[in-house]
Formats: structure tokens, C-alpha cells, sequence
């Protein structure tokens, strides 16, 4: 890769490890579209997926001590199988669709959750049941779609976790759901060793940007928190829902 190139991977892998770091999310999907500029699809979604793996476990190590862990075994225990049926649906279903499909989900999700959850409050659900079946959907679209943080977003708010736990606890998911994806597609056969040089300064410069974000997180506030995360989350699903759209339908 050129040196630009390489700078450019990697201040955009510091500024969203700090976005994610501070709302926990956005930062990933932000980074996977920055990638998608410089590679080709199926070498850009492996490789995100080591970065964020890096990002993901140094947010989940700085807040381990808030972790909900009983969270985190339902949400991985579907991630593997249903990741290999990802693979199968990812030859037949449009990336664009999927996209797009999944920016109005979030948005459904984020503003009207009640929808989704048939008249019932977040709070009230069975947040272990919700949680395993949450990570049988996201084993599949972690393969088509790359990065599945705004779609596991809305699941983790209003259960009585505290800004720390929510961090920790996502992180630890998506964790666990990029080394499932790093492993399937080892089996199928993508040399990772052929991408070092850039793995290894992407992996640096999101350790930095979780650090960074991780201070800036101790100084918002618990109501600019929530109007950041949900803010953050709205404007991805809207550039999903409009940018992919638009690319389904022959528009750009």
C-alpha cells in the first residue's frame, strides 16, 4: 500500500476507535466504509474485522469491570453456526439491500422500539432470551454486511445498564462476533499474513483512539451521553437506508 493510503487507514482508524469509544458504536461501520475506499469488499470485511476485534477487546478490557457476562454468553453462542449460513446468504442477497434494510430496522429500533417488540418495554423482556437471538441474527449479517453495530445498538438500551456497562458489555459482543467471522474466514481460505503492515498500524492506531475516547467518556454527561449515542445512531441508519437505497434502486 502507498504511505498516504496507509496514513489515511490509520487516523481514521483513531478517530472512530474514539467515537466508539465514547458512544459505543458508530466507529466501526464508519471505519469499514473508510476501508471499503482502498479495498475490495472481501478483503476489506476480513481485515475490518481484526481491527475491530483489536478496538472492541481493548474497550471491553477498560471496562471489564462493568461487563455483564451473562449478556455476552447468550449473545456468542449462536455467532459461529450461523455465521457459516452468513457465507450462503451473502452469494444470494444483495449487499445494498441488506444495507439499506438494516438502516431502516435501526431506525424503527432506536425510535420506536416498542414496534419491534410487539407493544412490550425493553425493560421488562427477557433480556438473556433477547440476547441469544440477537446473536443468531448478527451471526448471519456479520458476514454479509461487515459490521453489525448499529443494528445490535438499540438492544442494549433501557435494561438498567449504566453508561460503563453498555460500553463494556457491546464491546465484549461484538468482540466475540468479529473473532467468529476472523476464524470463518480463515476456513475459507483468506491469508491474513498478506495484510501485516496495515493490520498491525490499524491495531495500534484504534488501541490510541480507545484510549482517548475511554478518558472523554468519564467527562459527558449521562443525559448528552444519550442524546450523542442515539444522535450518532440515527445518522448512520439514515445514510444506510438513503446511500444503500439509493445504490438498489440505480440512483448513484
Amino acid at each position: 500500500m502507498e504511505i498516504l493510503d496507509l496514513g489515511i487507514l490509520c487516523t481514521a482508524g483513531l478517530l472512530t476507535a474514539a467515537l466508539s469509544a465514547v458512544v459505543g458504536m458508530a466507529g466501526g461501520i464508519t471505519l469499514l466504509s473508510v476501508m471499503l475506499l482502498l479495498f475490495e469488499p472481501l478483503v476489506a470485511i476480513p481485515i475490518h474485522g481484526v481491527v475491530q476485534l483489536v478496538s472492541n477487546s481493548s474497550r471491553t478490557f477498560i471496562q471489564r469491570k462493568h461487563v455483564d457476562w451473562a449478556i455476552l454468553w447468550r449473545y456468542s453462542a449462536m455467532l459461529v453456526p450461523m455465521g457459516f449460513v452468513g457465507l450462503e446468504v451473502a452469494q444470494s442477497l444483495p449487499a445494498t439491500v441488506t444495507r439499506a434494510l438494516i438502516g431502516a430496522f435501526v431506525l424503527i429500533a432506536t425510535w420506536k422500539p416498542g414496534w419491534l417488540l410487539i407493544g412490550t418495554h425493553p425493560e421488562r423482556a427477557d433480556t438473556h432470551r433477547r440476547f441469544f437471538l440477537l446473536g443468531t441474527v448478527a451471526g448471519v449479517l456479520n458476514m454479509t454486511i461487515g459490521a453489525v453495530g448499529p443494528l445490535i445498538a438499540p438492544f442494549f438500551l433501557r435494561i438498567g445498564l449504566t453508561r460503563q456497562a453498555l460500553i463494556g458489555t457491546k464491546a465484549a459482543c461484538q468482540a466475540v462476533g468479529h473473532l467468529a467471522k476472523i476464524t470463518i474466514f480463515g476456513i475459507a481460505g483468506f491469508v491474513f499474513a498478506d495484510y501485516a503492515i496495515p493490520l498491525a498500524l490499524l491495531s495500534l492506531s484504534v488501541i490510541a483512539g480507545t484510549w482517548i475516547g475511554s478518558q472523554l467518556l468519564e467527562r459527558v454527561s449521562e443525559l448528552w451521553f444519550k442524546r450523542l449515542y442515539r444522535g450518532v445512531l440515527t445518522l448512520i441508519a439514515l445514510r444506510l437506508v438513503i446511500w444503500e437505497g439509493m445504490a438498489w434502486l440505480g440512483v448513484r
